[in-house]
């Protein structure tokens, strides 16, 4: 082998840790999150402000609890949004997680004593608004609040991570966005919470609870992996054994918040795959022909799928087929319950009506626009007509000074159909009478004369 291929051989290693190292450098420049990152006492300061609960922030609380609630109430996405947009509920939270990251039990106990008083106050809030509404119905906002899905804990993990990254800048300009993405986990779920306490619906109660819970505790763990992964400095203690009590407080306090949310979690993820499997299994094994599934049911917790189906009845053996597919779906032991027709109890009259009213608005919509466009078509016409009527009647003075012998005029809109080839054309028919018949020059003159004052692009002039 040549001294040449030697070199190419080692160069080949050395190019393409070179571009490796590169890439690593760009990937790292991107992503960095050391520019503009403000100091710790800094981002620590604003923190703690941010966790108080007094005055100016207490009564914006129980404002936003208040359109939260009326969101809530009259089944507004807008309106709770609003609420989100105003509410300074992400303090006290983002607080705990990061006095965890930088082992403040100070700043931890703060935080606690504050996220305690929000929620009493917001929740308090809530049930006397509820308690107090002419509205007692639950809407669908509220009953989307009161059970925990992977989404919501995902919406809450991103927004925490979003708003410890935002509030470590040295500007904090663009801190209202993550505080929004907190207030979407948060709020919504306690005002249900209050809906609950009020209504006397503990179970209402309980899984918006549960959901506030579950948001609240993964926030707080985004913060701390955040306040980690930006390597902000443990706070260091003169007194050796106070930092060991206060190391062993918050190990204490972590594991007792972690662990049932953890576990909880761990529920709420099992049971959203199990009811997309469920859905999978309901849209692809019983979609048969001339048949519609009017109403479903999955409970994971008595491992049960209940199905209403309308239309032709389907045989049992049928049936039997697709309970024996369950397996497929990895929901071998669950329960497959068809009801069919529409003489069995689980038949749900209101769903019935809410189709066929929806089919109803559905077609009465379309009949209305489709009568708005011919409408529009026949005032168009008809404008058309009003305006040759009109424009009669002014062009007769116009006509007696320059035609002293003319004594009526007509002008008419008019189709004109070819014979030959059946092709159509529109024309202005303008008929006069005279009292002293006029030459063909003059006819000429007439015809050009109001082709145009008319503006019609086709005129015919009949003379008598």
């Amino acid at each position: 082998m040549s001294d040449m291929e030697n070199s190419e051989l080692k160069e080949q290693p050395r190019h393409s840790f070179r571009l490796w190292a590169e890439f690593r450098a760009f990937i790292r420049d991107r992503f960095s999150l050391e520019d503009d990152k403000a100091s710790q006492d800094e981002v620590a300061a604003n923190i703690s402000k941010g966790t108080e609960f007094r005055g100016v922030n207490l009564w914006v609380l129980i404002c936003a609890t208040m359109v939260a609630s009326l969101g809530l109430n009259v089944n507004s996405a807008a309106v709770i949004i609003g609420a989100m947009c105003i509410s300074p509920i992400m303090g006290p939270i983002m607080g705990i997680g990061f006095s965890l990251g930088i082992n403040d039990f100070d700043l931890l106990k703060k935080s606690v004593r504050n996220f305690v008083l929000m929620f009493v106050v917001a929740i308090s809030t809530s049930t006397l608004f509820f308690f107090i509404s002419p509205l007692g119905n639950a809407s669908s906002e509220l009953l989307a609040r009161t059970t925990p899905t992977t989404y919501d804990v995902l919406i809450a993990f991103f927004g925490g991570m979003a708003g410890i990254v935002a509030q470590s800048r040295q500007d904090r300009n663009s801190t209202v966005i993550p505080g929004v993405a907190i207030a979407t986990a948060l709020m919504p779920p306690l005002c249900t919470a209050g809906y609950g306490l009020a209504s006397g619906n503990l179970i209402y109660f309980l899984g918006a609870f549960y959901l506030y819970f579950i948001n609240s505790v993964f926030i707080s763990l985004a913060t701390f992996i955040g306040v980690r992964v930006m390597h902000f400095q443990r706070k260091e203690f003169v007194d050796k054994n106070r930092e060991k009590t206060v190391r062993k407080y918050i190990i204490l306090i972590v594991i007792l918040t972690m662990c049932p949310a953890v576990y909880l979690t761990f529920g709420i993820i099992k049971s959203t795959f199990y009811e997309a499997a469920a859905n999978r299994f309901i849209n692809e094994q019983l979609g048969f022909e001339n048949t519609q599934v009017l109403d479903k049911k999955v409970s994971y917790e008595h491992k049960e799928v209940r199905v209403v189906l309308i239309g032709s009845e389907v045989p049992d053996a049928s049936i039997s087929i697709a309970r024996s597919k369950l397996k497929e779906y990895k929901l071998e032991d669950t329960k497959l319950i068809v009801l069919q027709g529409m003489n069995n109890e689980a038949v749900d009259v209101s769903s019935i009506r809410a189709m066929v009213m929806e089919d109803f608005y559905k077609n009465s919509e379309q009949r209305l626009q489709e009568q708005k466009v011919k409408i529009t078509q026949l005032e168009t016409t008809l404008q058309q007509y009003k305006s040759y009527d009109e424009m009669s009647r002014t062009l007769v003075p116009e006509l007696k000074v320059l035609y002293p012998s003319i004594t009526t005029l007509s002008i008419a809109h008019s189709l004109e159909v070819r014979v030959d080839s059946m092709k159509t054309d529109t024309v202005t028919l303008a008929v006069m009478k005279f009292a002293k018949h006029p030459t063909n020059t003059e006819k000429e003159k007439i015809s050009e004369w109001l082709k145009a004052r008319v503006g019609a692009k086709k005129l015919r002039l009949i003379t008598e």
